[in-house]
Order: structure tokens, then C-alpha cells, then sequence
């Protein structure tokens, strides 16, 4: 889908040469600068009270009198913020999407501020959003919709290039969501360990990634002893998959990713109920929303160095799967008693951690749907946000606010550690069933000594259950607006508790 902007000539919005038209509708009242033509519908509608100026206001007119669009639909919006602009947006979009609208022009009515370039973003991503069909494995899956275009309509020329890098922004990052989405979504017969590193390696051909992926005797071999214990029930081989991208100079320090990648999440031997366990496909959305922003940072050439790693395996039940009370060896040496093989998210992620300190990286984001906890606390609006520095907090929790991803702090007291202590081991994986959440930051927090970490428990908000269920690509926007916000400061490089049972299961650490 291509994204543009127009000033419109002479004859106004009315004499826009488009498929459709949707006019954002901002404020309490009809806009007084709305053109004859479009202003007659919305007048008419909202006499006979057809059309409100709040939320949920929508309006849908076919070939009104003198408007060139054959369609034209009306939507409201508060103001032009971008939180306002993409309810708006996507609420018409809905509308328009289908039919024959190949060409969808939007504009802005009644505004007292113009849209910045966040508010173009959001513009993109609503769009996105409202046209996405998932069909990988659905041939009867709704056609998709014709929409090809969408021009956003500017005031003057200086208005048109600030939305317009507003808009390159938002395909950046739009391109990420949607390749998270499709990963995630895939069914886990489909998205194995080795699928994703295919796509990790097909990605790199197409964006300029460097990829390497290590097989189970690689990691043997590094000692990646935690990792392998979760796949070794499995029929299926572990891959640990490392993707670079080099915008910047070779000794530049990068920023790494860190994802989950349990591309299907039975509990292993600490089996979960079988309600909805069919979402533990989802399990590997932390690693979907690392390949995602790989794709998002790559589109937008960013000068900066970034790595991501994804420690990619399943969690099966069999008769070589890891046991309750067995004790594992982890990369960075210390050992770990199993108390429940459900919280396998944590193991994966500690060795993959351990890894990190070799990049000497700039700081270390993890990505995981981590524990079911996580959703009693913060629900499915806001994603868990753990880290001891309180300057990189600070700077996640802003850009995942300004991307409309956001997410919440939560705390690494001293005293949650006490939770993990073993008596035939260095840690327990898991503690008591309170503050799951955070103790399971507290596990991986034992090894970051080295690092400047922070952990994003993405388990309420990776993917929606339900009528609408499905991966959200949450959280590609927060993780892009955080490293492509550092580009400016960065130098011109030289080259381009247990993972969440299922929503009803009775755990939940």
C-alpha cells in the first residue's frame, strides 16, 4: 500500500480525484471551513441525529452532489493528536475498505492545531490495522481489500513535508507489525523453531540483516545448558538465531533485542489445562516482535547498530523432556532448579541474555510473554515494563506512549529475589504464585549484572482472544519509536511466572 500527501487545488476537497474521501470531522460542531458540497451531508445528518460529534460518530454518503470521490464518509475525532486521529481513522477505514476503493483520500476538518508528524503515523498504522486479514492457512479468508493508496490531505506545502516523513515513518513500522503479526499468527505445526529461521534468514537477504543461526550442537558447545532443558522434549531442533543490522560504524555499541521464541508453550511436563491452549502458539510473539522491528529499523536505513536474538524452541511433554526438580547449568555458569517446566520463557531468555554480554551492547531490551501474572496486573492495555535503570525505563515507557504501545513499570525491589532461593541450586526458576510477574523479571535480572537491561512482559498484549483473535505485533511500535528516537544522537555509520496460561487456565505465576 503506498502512503502520499496532496494539496488540494482550486476546487478544494471536493475536487479530489479518489476512489473515496473521509473527512475527519474534529470538534464539538460541524467545521465552519467544511466546503458547500461535503458540509450538506453532515448537516443533514446530524439534524436528524444520524451523526453525533463524539465518540463513535460515523457517517457513510454515496455520490453526494458535487464531490468528485464517488464515496464519502464523515468520522470524528476529538482533536488531532495521534491517539484521536487513528480511532478515527480506522473507524472510517472500515467503511471504505471494501467495494471498490482502490484510492482513499483523508482529511482533516475543524482542526485548531494542524496534524504533526506523529498524528501521520498513527494515520498509517489505523490503516493497517483496519485492512489486515490473516489468510496463510485460510483460503476462505475474506478477499482482501483493493485498497492500494491513501493520500493524506495537507493545508500548504510546509504541512506536506512533515507529514510526509510522518508517513515514511509509519510504513516503516507498519511493515513490522504486519510481519510480526503473520508470524505469530501462524500455527505452530507451520511456525516451527526452524521456520523462523528461515524467515529471519529471508529477511536478511531482503533488508541488508546479517543472519547467523546456531544449531543444537552450537549451543551445546557455548554451554547454553538452561536453553537446550526446555528443548530437549521436543521432536523438533532448537535454533538460536542472531540478526544484525550494521548502520553504523563496526565498533559502534549496539542495541539489542531479545525475544522469546517458544513457538508452541505446552507447560512440558507441568502440563496446562487444555482450555485455549491452542493461544501457546503465540508464545513466540516476543520473538515475532523482534524479526518485526528488525524489519521496521532496516526500512528506515536507521544509522544505528542493532542486534536481535532469538533463542527459538518448543515446550513438549515426552520422556526426555526436563523434569520438576531437575537442575540445569546455564551459560553464564550458574544453576537452576526446575520447580515448574512451564516457566520455560525465563530459561531461554537467561542464556540468550548471557549471549548478549559478548555484543557489549549499548543497552538490552527482552521481549517475552512471559507470565500469566502479568495479565492480572496490567490487563491487555499496557505491557509490563521491568529494568533497574531508571534512565532507559524512562526512555521505554515514553516511546512506547508516543507510539500508542505502552507499557508500565513495575517493581525490582531487593526483597522479590528472596522468592528464587534453592536448596540444591543457585536459583529456583519459579517462586510463589504472588508476584509472578516480578519475580520472574527478578530470575532474568541475575543475569544482567554486566548489562543495561530492561524486560517488556508482553503476555496480555502479544495477541487478543476471543471472536478477534489474533497476534497484535505489539510491541514492534514501542521497541522502533525507541531506537530510530536515539538516531539523532547516534554517529552517521558506515553502512546502510511460566508463560502465561491459556486466558481461563488456573495458573497464572
Amino acid at each position: 500500500m503506498n502512503f502520499d500527501t496532496l494539496v488540494p487545488g482550486k476546487a478544494g476537497l471536493a475536487g479530489i480525484d479518489a476512489d473515496a474521501l473521509l473527512v475527519v470531522v474534529v470538534g464539538s460542531k460541524a467545521p465552519a471551513a467544511l466546503e458547500g458540497p461535503l458540509a450538506a451531508p453532515l448537516a443533514e445528518a446530524s439534524s436528524a441525529g444520524d451523526f453525533s460529534f463524539k465518540a463513535g460518530g460515523l457517517l457513510y454518503a454515496h455520490r453526494v452532489a458535487g464531490v468528485k470521490a464517488r464515496r464519502s464518509a464523515y468520522a470524528w475525532a476529538a482533536d488531532t493528536s495521534p491517539k484521536a486521529l487513528r480511532k478515527a481513522v480506522a473507524a472510517g477505514v472500515a467503511l471504505l475498505k471494501g467495494g471498490g476503493t482502490q484510492h482513499l483520500a483523508v482529511a482533516i476538518a475543524g482542526a485548531a492545531a494542524p496534524p504533526d508528524a506523529a498524528a501521520a503515523q498513527a494515520l498509517v498504522l489505523a490503516v493497517h490495522e483496519a485492512t489486515y486479514v490473516y489468510r496463510a492457512t485460510k483460503p476462505s479468508a475474506p478477499a482482501a481489500s483493493k485498497l492500494a493508496r491513501v493520500t493524506l490531505v495537507c493545508a500548504s506545502k510546509a504541512e506536506e513535508a512533515a507529514l510526509a516523513a510522518g508517513l515514511a515513518g509509519g510504513e516503516a513500522v507498519a511493515a513490522g507489525v504486519a510481519l510480526a503479526r503473520e508470524l505469530a499468527n501462524r500455527p505452530a505445526n507451520h511456525c516451527t523453531p526452524a521456520y523462523l529461521a528461515e524467515q529471519a534468514e529471508k529477511l536478511g537477504k531482503s533488508h541488508g540483516l546479517k543472519v547467523e543461526v546456531l544449531d543444537r550442537k552450537d549451543c551445546e558447545k557455548l554451554g547454553m545448558g538452561a536453553f537446550l532443558a526446555v528443548a530437549q522434549g521436543s521432536e523438533q531442533p532448537p535454533k538460536f538465531i542472531v540478526a544484525r543490522w550494521n548502520g553504523a560504524a563496526k565498533g559502534e555499541p549496539p542495541l539489542v533485542l531479545v525475544g522469546k521464541g517458544i513457538t508452541f508453550d505446552t507447560g512440558g511436563i507441568s502440563i496446562k489445562p487444555a482450555a485455549e491452549m491452542d493461544e501457546m502458539k503465540f508464545d513466540m510473539g516476543g520473538a515475532a516482535s523482534v524479526l518485526g522491528t528488525l524489519r521496521a529499523v532496516a526500512q528506515a536505513k536507521a544509522p544505528l547498530n542493532v542486534v536481535g536474538l532469538i533463542p527459538a524452541c518448543e515446550n513438549m511433554p515426552s520422556g526426555r523432556a526436563v523434569k520438576p526438580g531437575d537442575v540445569v547449568k546455564s551459560l553464564s555458569g550458574q544453576t537452576i532448579e526446575i520447580l515448574n517446566t512451564d516457566a520455560e520463557g525465563r530459561l531461554i531468555l537467561c542464556d540468550a541474555l548471557t549471549y548478549a554480554e559478548r555484543l557489549a551492547p549499548k543497552a538490552v531490551v527482552d521481549i517475552a510473554t512471559l507470565t500469566g501474572a502479568c495479565v492480572i496486573a496490567l490487563g491487555h492495555h499496557r505491557s509490563g515494563l521491568f529494568s533497574a535503570d531508571d534512565a532507559l525505563a524512562a526512555e521505554l515507557q515514553a516511546a512506547g506512549d508516543a507510539a500508542l504501545d505502552p507499557a508500565w513499570r513495575m517493581p525490582l525491589d531487593d526483597e522479590y529475589d528472596e522468592a528464587l532461593k534453592s536448596n540444591f541450586a543457585d536459583m529456583a526458576n519459579v517462586g510463589p504464585r504472588a508476584g509472578g510477574a516480578i519475580t520472574a523479571a527478578m530470575f532474568l535480572k541475575r543475569f544482567t549484572a554486566k548489562l543495561r537491561w530492561a524486560h517488556l512482559d508482553v503476555a496480555g498484549t502479544a495477541w487478543r482472544s476471543g471472536h478477534n483473535k489474533g497476534a497484535t505485533g505489539r510491541p514492534v511500535a514501542l521497541l522502533s519509536q525507541w531506537i530510530l528516537g536515539q538516531q539523532k544522537a547516534a554517529p552517521t555509520g558506515a553502512g546502510a511466572g511460566a508463560s502465561p496460561s491459556p486466558r481461563r487456565g488456573k495458573k497464572g505465576r
